[in-house]
C-alpha cells in the first residue's frame, strides 16, 4: 500500500510537470498568434502602400516620415523599400507558420502524454 501511494505521488508530480509544460507551449502558441496578427496587418498596409505608389507618375513627389520630419524620397527608392519590407514580412510569416506547426505538434504530444498518464493513474486507483 505504501509503495502504491508513493508511485501515485510520483505520477501526480509527473502529471503536474507535463501540465506546466503544456501551459508554456500554449502561451507560446498564443504569442505566436499575436505576432502573426501584427505581421499580417503590416503586410496588408505595405501592399496597400505599394499599390498607391504604383498609381503615381514617375515625377511625383514622395515623402517618408522619419521621426517628426517628412523627408523627400525618390519614387524608385520608395518602391524598392516597400517591396523589401513586404519580402521581409512574408519571410517572417513563413517562419512563424513553421514555428506554430512545431508548437502545435509539441502541444498534441504533451496532451497525449498527459492523457496516458491520467489513464495510468486511474488504473492504479482501480487496483487499490
Amino acid at each position: 500500500m505504501a509503495s502504491s501511494s508513493s508511485s501515485s505521488r510520483e505520477l501526480q508530480k509527473e502529471l503536474e510537470a507535463k501540465a506546466n509544460d503544456l501551459s508554456k507551449i500554449q502561451k507560446d502558441i498564443s504569442k505566436n498568434h499575436q505576432v502573426r496578427k501584427k505581421y499580417t496587418i503590416q503586410l496588408g498596409e505595405n501592399e496597400l502602400v505599394l499599390k498607391e505608389l504604383d498609381l503615381l507618375n514617375e515625377d511625383a513627389n514622395v515623402y517618408k516620415l522619419i521621426g517628426p520630419v517628412l523627408v523627400k524620397q525618390d519614387l524608385a527608392e520608395a518602391n524598392a523599400n516597400v517591396k523589401k519590407r513586404i519580402e521581409y514580412i512574408s519571410a517572417e510569416l513563413k517562419r512563424l507558420d513553421s514555428t506554430l506547426q512545431d508548437l502545435e505538434e509539441k502541444q498534441n504530444s504533451k496532451k497525449e502524454a498527459i492523457f496516458k498518464l491520467q489513464q495510468r493513474m486511474q488504473a492504479g486507483k482501480a487496483k487499490a
